[in-house]
């Protein structure tokens, strides 16, 4: 959700508190446009991320939720290249949507990015996501670093105008952060 760390990987760049370079897309022009959005569903985080430590996030259109997002205005060569530096692969090859808005899900591998989401249509656009090919109940559950739940919050302020207290206790309540951080903790990244 946090604007600068998408600019990261469209245009390329190492996030702050990392070491990981995203090598941008192919076209690395900046966003049309971003509103906040709510998915039906939830969000946990599970297995261990390379580049912020601890629990990635991940979207389950099955949890109790709903989801704080945010919908970002893309081509569909940006969002196959973001989609690749999330598996960190290289950039460069296009994907097929018609799948995905064809079934509403398609697995593009068994890798924790490679299972497509049409969420919905806004605007005559389809809203499309990536998420792991397992369900929360399926994996472990594992706690997020601070750096990680920073970005967050960030992206919660930006895309939905809340504050560090309303995004704590929302990122608090989410399982894998859930009994691990306080909201009040959260808060004061």
């Amino acid at each position: 959700m946090c604007a600068e760390r998408l600019r990261l990987y469209l245009a390329g760049g190492t996030p702050p508190g990392t070491t990981h370079a995203y090598p941008g897309c192919r076209d690395p022009r900046p966003l049309h446009r971003s509103v906040g959005c709510l998915l039906t569903g939830g969000v946990y985080f599970a297995t261990e991320s390379s580049v912020w430590g601890g629990g990635r996030a991940f979207y389950d259109p099955e949890l109790p939720g709903p989801a704080a997002a945010c919908a970002h205005l893309i081509s569909a060569g940006q969002f196959a290249d973001l989609t690749a530096q999330e598996m960190y692969r290289e950039p460069g090859a296009d994907l097929d949507l018609r799948p995905v808005l064809a079934a509403g899900r398609h697995e593009l591998g068994p890798g924790r990015y490679e299972t497509l989401l049409h969420v919905g249509d806004r605007e005559g656009s389809p809203m499309l996501t990536f998420t792991a090919p397992w369900q929360a109940a399926q994996v472990d559950w594992v706690a997020p670093s601070a750096g990680y739940l920073r970005v967050l919050r960030a992206g919660l302020g930006e895309a939905h105008g809340w504050d560090a207290g309303r995004a704590g206790r929302y990122l608090a309540t989410l399982p894998g952060a859930q009994g691990r951080w306080t909201a009040a903790a959260i808060s004061s990244l």
